[in-house]
């Protein structure tokens, strides 16, 4: 087992539950078993739905709406305020929050950060429009991810100490659930630095553990949930690799890290006790900051924004990750963050200031199929981040 022992006994003295503060919500305001995380799909199956683009603008964050048809090319279908602002990490290269996940679909819902004003939105989702339904605190300072799952809703938040906030999710509503906020002890400002920003958070499929990856510290932290929520005081603090980035589920007890300093991917067993247990050696794919991994099907890509490129990869039968290919795509334009839906990729290039759509192939093959363009394009620290589709 792969453990940071020293590294976790001194964060742990300093993990402490933040208190409540007062926050209000506006009304308007490979193989057989494997858990297809984030609903990619492994084929086309010919249905229409619709792609969510957050532009994370500062002086006003909004939700790009595009439709999707049967063969995966995007129209644009509208855009929504979130009634916040976007925020920034200082600096950035490429992708302003530094993050996966910052804008997420889930039962019929989408939940979107405003990093600039310490909210999350809450739309309803009706085709391709959207219904804000709250704004609400997202418990701590610079929300940059937000994993759902049930009724289950939390909130990472990467400026100063960190934090998770647990959120229960009822009618459409998020109402914060008492002693599900834990700091991560991180010691940054706010904003805080690229490097030291904590990534992502997700909850396992079994809803027991929420999981967080961080950078700078190259350990993922697991807090079990309790019966109404609630957070572990303590995570169980494990190492993750060479600077953890995005992750993603496979099984329901195995999940894929992009390790964005040895731009990489490897490949963890979540321990009954919320450890991670790494299963065989990193598997690199020759690119630049590994950063973004998305699951469609039983292939797994990963988004290079040093390279511009898309790597591929698989579990085989025997359980053993592999490269697929190194470069599966070429988008000329910076990769961040990702998505899938209905057997199509899609995914941000926040140099280009567009999102590309992939139609992808039984054998993990990318083909483009639609390219849409007039995003913020990323400039002076900030630019647009987090993708979601129906």
């Amino acid at each position: 087992m792969k453990r940071s022992v020293a590294f976790a006994a001194a964060l742990l003295a300093g993990l402490t539950s933040i208190g409540s503060i007062p926050g209000t919500a506006l009304a308007d305001g490979g193989g057989p078993g494997y858990h297809d995380d984030r609903k990619g799909g492994d084929h086309h199956h010919g249905d229409e739905g619709a792609v969510f683009v957050q532009t994370n603008k500062a002086e006003g964050n909004t939700i790009k709406v595009y439709d999707r048809d049967e063969d995966g090319r995007l129209t644009k279908a509208g855009e929504y305020e979130t009634g916040g602002l976007g925020g920034f990490t200082i600096g950035a290269p490429l992708d302003a929050l530094a993050s996966q996940g910052s804008l997420t679909y889930h039962k019929g819902l989408l939940f979107a950060v405003n990093a600039g004003s310490n909210t999350v939105t809450v739309f309803r989702v009706d085709g391709t429009r959207l219904h804000k339904l709250q704004v609400i605190w997202s418990g701590g300072l610079l929300p940059v991810s937000v994993a759902a799952r049930g009724d289950l809703v939390y909130v990472l938040n990467a400026g100063g100490e960190g934090s998770v906030q647990g959120f229960e999710l009822h009618k459409g509503r998020l109402s914060r659930i008492a002693d599900a906020n834990r700091s991560l002890g991180l010691h940054n400002g706010n904003p805080p630095a690229f490097g030291t920003a904590p990534a992502q958070v997700k909850i396992d499929p079994d809803s027991e553990f929420v999981l967080v990856s961080t950078k700078a510290a190259n350990v993922m932290f697991s807090y079990e949930i309790g019966r109404h929520g609630q957070l572990s005081r303590n995570p169980v603090i494990s190492d993750a690799g060479n600077t953890p980035f995005g992750f993603t589920f496979d099984t329901d007890d195995t999940l894929l890290v992009a390790e964005s300093g040895s731009n990489s991917v490897s490949r963890f067993e979540l321990e009954d006790d919320g450890a991670l247990d790494q299963i065989g050696p990193s598997v690199p794919n020759g690119q630049q900051a590994t950063c973004w991994i998305q699951r469609v099907g039983d292939f797994f890509y990963v988004a290079n924004a040093g390279t511009s490129t898309i790597s591929s990869y698989r579990v085989n039968d025997h359980g053993k990750l592999e490269l697929v290919e190194g470069v599966a795509a070429d988008t000329g334009g910076g990769s961040i963050d990702m998505t899938a839906s209905d057997g199509f990729l899609y995914v941000q290039n926040a140099t280009a200031g567009n999102v590309q759509g992939y139609e992808v192939g039984k054998d993990g093959s990318l083909k483009l199929v639609t390219t849409v363009e007039g995003l913020p394009k990323f400039a002076d620290s900030i630019g647009m981040e987090g993708i979601a589709a129906s």
